[in-house]
């Protein structure tokens, strides 16, 4: 199965991530002919995902077929079809994914299309199918198996008019040994493949696929082929045109084996689903595995059972026996794992078939079953379980997590009872330790949460904002509970909803289980600072109480930045009012929950107040009213330090702990943060950064440099950076920003003026004075340059005009190659001096342009509309104006609809719709603005096409299709609004009609770019490590 795009993995992967301990796979034991493999051997035909690498099947292309196999395969292609789909939801084993997969027609009359059960999947599923002929239509879930990897989709018929449907027959009755067989899929979704190969084996174990879904408890058809290709859920046909088993996986090694799940179970299941009656699945909570009978003899197998067991099954070469016995499950104290089973309802007993249609015909009553464990015969009478019972058909979505009853696939995999509240998406405020799944709910506000119910109720009496312990444990390490404290969001996503799978419509069904309760009002706390005793400089190390903490959590991805939530220190410049300063790698836009941390006690909320639109800091404000500790307002130096000056440097490194040591200024020199290539994001530029000797700069990324007498010389902050081709991850560069040039701002914003700065847009980069004097610049300003800044003899070249205004640039603007001599009169040595342009709308500007000086009255622009201040969320894509970011790496604006991220399993991924793209039409009508865009897809009927005319940020025009979707990814909006509790009005539309409120959000699962990285930590870099200098 492969997905849009490059080539991928044709399974998912499983969604708990790999940083932790890799679970202990018990090996799987086959017999002689297969004893070298090993479940690392084996591989299942995966979905594509996200840049994973590739697996095969091990076909060989069929060349040079007979004419009996032409004219069988011209009559089966018109049954196979293309599934295009998304899971769009992690759910159980499976994550969110876009994919394209393989299905075939098993009954043409009513429309139903065998296929995998990792196709179907476990969560909600939204998907179509291409024929033959390439006709087109929806397709819905009837059925997924809660163990085997088998599922049935349903379609119209009388939605395909221009060929006559036919139907696969099922006979899973023909798989023989050293049958040939094709298999017939779809390669990448685009083009019928067919592989040739030779059934070899009808009784191997299904294949082990570690973590996440696998099959288990039947046997495995193998076929001996000799190359790769193919996809999921293809038929497995004879020479005869009979589907003899379903395509599932094979050997990731190149070893020339593939496997086939046979069909008896599939066709029974069919025959259910085609009488209206339920598919009943029993069990008793035990996986078996085939042993060999050497093996069997070696567990205590008797001669007197085994010449029984030959005699009425004289091609048997194995048993079944027990691998795994849950715990608190029928069989748990009454079998045990190595148990050879002998008897079931006193009949003999081998084959997974057998065993699974006595279960499934005994669902609420008893078995008798007859085991030999060491020799010896035991007899237990087992009460059956219902399988779907313990199969999770219903999720619930609160704080930006998904939740669940915890799976019998899951439990099986780590021997465990099947109990327990499963977080499908650790998010929101559900994000633990990262991002990965995995996570066992034990506790909420200490209260006990045993079951999906419970969580509900405990989630209905947590009001909105409070903080409260949560206990839990990971499926890999259930020896450790671990405890931390979540801030629970019920303002971004107030709606807690329960979804449930409804099999006759193939939806799930949302509804609305509890408003959140309004938060609590704050209360005043006491706290003091701790003492920095073995600092020598008491006034430096009292800087200690102007530092506070701040988390910042964003509901939604904007400006292509890459996280959810971070985590720094800022600085208190005015304690009276609450007014700290931090980086804007920590806060990068105002749609966010802020909270402040003082003395690692007192927790307040806070709010934005200015995002400088160069210079990488953020000024936000909580109340001082709620803090009784001795917060100090930190004394800015106003004098900036110099090349050569000691300092003492305080920082908090990746421990948030803070360290101090007494060191030198190394270099302060200009630099521009390094562009994000693949999604442009906020950076800073024109900025002269501070270097220091001591080795702590680059393991914190917040603190300042301190004078002995405690006056603050410099702020230490983080600077995001690229995105490392090579490990996908951030870069986050470490530097000093002199604290003289926050002083003009920060004053106007502490006589409650919020500022209003006006920049010339460009970036400018230094040069010296042997290249200027090549390029013009006279002998006499270069004498200027070298007496006005003595440390520095340098000028700005202009490197980088921002992207032009609709109306173009007038002759006055600054242009690329430009060497800026004064602006109003004011020679340009420093970059401090650049700030001349906050004030005014025009600057006398006298600069060298080829050669020649030119004097030039050059626009400022307003900064006012810089920041992001709408943002519109359609089939899963963050459509927002192009942000600061964009204009300075692009040329030209294509429109103010610019895709931001997209979430994944969503129309927006699926279709190609991808960040960094511009909306330019809708359905042909131009769509300039956000307005204008909303205003054309609100009249898109839900579960229609529709076209959009897109724009790449390399300027390709191309024209995209998409389906809409509203059941699962309803068009949203966040509106600036400072009259709103959060500062943003939320608004969802309803058939084109608005509505207040969104639904669950999880910022989690949106991609901001190419090549995404995990939402985890950056890659730190020293100042000089490949910032522009």
């Amino acid at each position: 199965m492969e997905s849009n795009g490059s080539i991928r993995n044709k399974r998912k992967k499983s969604p708990i991530a790999n940083d932790r301990p890799t679970k202990h796979l018990k090996p799987e034991i086959l017999d002689a002919l297969d004893r070298d493999q090993t479940p690392e051997d084996v591989d299942m035909h995966r979905l594509e995902t996200d840049g994973e690498e590739s697996r095969h099947l091990s076909l060989a292309p069929a060349t040079a077929d007979t004419a009996e196999w032409q004219a069988t395969i011209e009559k089966v292609v018109r049954n196979v079809v293309s599934i295009h789909f998304c899971q769009v939801a992690p759910f159980d084993t499976d994550s969110a994914i876009s994919s394209e997969a393989t299905g075939f027609v098993v009954d043409a009359e009513k429309g139903y299309i065998l296929t995998n059960r990792h196709v179907v999947g476990a969560g909600p599923f939204w998907g179509y199918c291409i024929f033959d002929n390439h006709e087109e239509c929806d397709v819905y879930p009837v059925y997924r198996d809660p163990v085997h990897d088998f599922g049935i989709l349903r379609f119209d018929p009388n939605a395909i008019k221009y060929m006559p449907l036919t139907a696969l027959g099922l006979r899973p009755d023909l798989a023989k040994v050293g049958s040939e067989i094709r298999v017939v899929g779809n390669d990448a979704g685009e083009k019928l493949s067919i592989l040739s190969g030779v059934i070899s084996r009808l009784d191997r174990n299904a294949p082990e696929y570690g973590e996440g879904y696998s099959d288990f408890n039947t046997n495995y058809i193998q076929a001996a082929a000799a190359a790769s290709g193919g996809s999921s859920g293809s038929p497995v046909v004879n020479l005869d045109g009979y589907a003899v088993a379903l395509q599932a996986g094979g050997r990731a090694d190149g070893a020339a084996t593939d496997y086939f799940l046979p069909l008896d179970r599939p066709l029974r299941a069919l025959e259910c689903i085609r009488k209206g009656e339920p598919v009943a699945r029993g069990t008793i909570q035990t996986q078996w595995i085939i042993k060999p009978f050497d093996e069997c003899r070696r567990l205590g197998l008797s001669p007197e059972w085994e010449a029984a067991i030959r005699k009425g099954f004289p091609k048997e070469t194995g048993m079944l026996v027990a691998e795994i016995v849950l715990p608190e499950g029928p069989a748990d104290g009454r079998l045990e794992e190595g148990d050879v089973l002998i008897k079931v309802n006193g009949e003999l007993l081998t084959q997974f078939i057998r065993l699974d249609a006595i279960l499934d015909s005994s669902v609420g009553q008893k078995v008798k079953i007859l085991v030999q464990r060491g020799g010896e015969d035991v007899e237990v009478e087992l009460d059956v379980g219902d399988l779907h019972a313990i199969t999770p058909d219903r999720f619930v979505a609160v704080a930006g997590g998904t939740f669940h009853n915890l799976s019998y696939q899951q439990a099986r995999l780590y021997a465990i009872p099947v109990k327990g509240v499963f977080v499908a998406e650790a998010a929101g405020s559900f994000r633990f330790e990262s991002t990965e799944s995995g996570w066992l709910i034990e506790s909420i506000d200490q209260k006990k949460t045993p079951d999906l119910d419970a969580f509900v109720e405990v989630m209905k009496g947590i009001p909105d904002r409070a903080r409260v312990v949560v206990t839990y444990k990971h499926l890999r390490d259930l020896h450790t509970l671990n405890t931390s404290i979540v801030y629970v969001d019920r303002h971004w996503t107030s709606k807690m909803r329960i979804a449930i799978r409804n099999d006759e419509t193939g939806l799930w069904d949302f509804t609305d289980i509890g408003e959140a309760l309004p938060a609590a009002p704050p209360v005043p706390r006491k706290a003091d600072f701790i003492k920095l005793d073995s600092v020598s400089h008491p006034a430096a190390a009292d800087v200690i109480r102007s530092f506070v903490r701040i988390s910042c959590t964003m509901p939604v991805k904007l400006d292509g930045f890459p996280r959810a939530r971070k985590i720094g220190f800022g600085l208190v410049i005015d304690a009276d009012k609450g007014l700290v300063i931090v980086s804007r790698a920590v806060v990068p836009y105002d749609l966010c929950d802020l909270s402040i941390t003082v003395a690692d006690s007192i927790i307040v909320d806070a709010k934005v107040v200015f995002l400088h639109p160069l210079a990488n800091y953020a000024v936000v404000q909580y109340d001082p009213s709620l803090v009784q500790a001795p917060v100090q307002s930190a004394k800015l130096a106003r004098e900036p330090i110099k090349q050569g000056a000691s300092t003492i440097f305080l920082g908090f490194n990746q421990n948030l702990r803070v360290v101090v040591a007494k060191t030198t200024v190394t270099d302060i020199t200009t630099v521009a943060i390094p562009a994000n290539a693949s999604a442009p994001r906020y950076r800073a530029i024109n900025l002269d950064a501070i270097t220091v000797d001591t080795g702590l700069s680059g393991q914190c990324g917040n603190g300042v440099l301190v004078a002995e007498d405690g006056t603050v010389q410099a702020l230490w902050l983080s600077y995001l950076g690229e995105r490392s081709p090579h490990s996908s991850k951030d870069v986050e560069y470490h530097l000093g920003l002199a604290t003289p040039t926050l002083l003009p701002v920060l004053d106007q914003i502490q006589n409650n003026i919020v500022p209003k700065l006006r920049i010339l847009n460009v970036e400018t980069n230094t040069v010296q004075m042997s290249q200027v004097r090549i390029m013009g610049v006279s002998e006499d300003w270069i004498a200027k340059v070298a007496a006005a800044n003595p440390s520095r003899h340098q000028l700005f070249m202009v490197r980088k005009i921002d992207c032009a205004p609709p109306t173009g640039y007038d002759s006055q603007s600054l242009q690329e190659g430009d060497i800026i001599l004064t602006l109003n009169g004011k020679l340009i040595t420093r970059v401090s001096e650049l700030d001349i342009m906050y004030d005014h709308e025009y600057l006398d500007a006298l600069v060298v342009r080829g050669g020649q000086e030119m004097t030039l009255k050059v626009p400022t622009i307003p900064t006012e509309d810089l920041e992001t201040d709408r943002a519109v969320i359609f089939c899963g894509a963050v459509l927002h104006r192009p942000h600061h970011a964009v204009r300075q790496q692009i040329s030209k604006l294509h429109s103010d609809v610019y895709v931001s991220a997209r979430t994944r399993g969503s129309p927006s991924y699926q279709y190609g719709l991808a960040p960094t793209n511009f909306i330019t039409a809708v359905n042909s009508i131009p769509t300039r603005t956000l307005s204008d865009f909303v205003t054309q897809v609100n009249k898109i009927p839900d579960n229609t096409y529709f076209r959009l005319k897109v724009v790449t940020f390399d300027n390709v025009p191309w024209m995209a299709t998409m389906k809409k979707n509203e059941h699962y990814f309803p068009t949203m909006e966040f509106v600036k609004d400072p009259t709103e509790a959060c500062g943003w009005k939320r608004l969802s539309y309803e058939n084109g009609e608005e509505v207040k409120g969104v639904a669950n959000l999880t910022s989690e699962n949106m991609d901001e770019g190419a090549g995404h990285a995990l939402d985890g930590g950056d890659v730190d870099a020293n100042a000089d490590a490949d910032a522009d200098a």
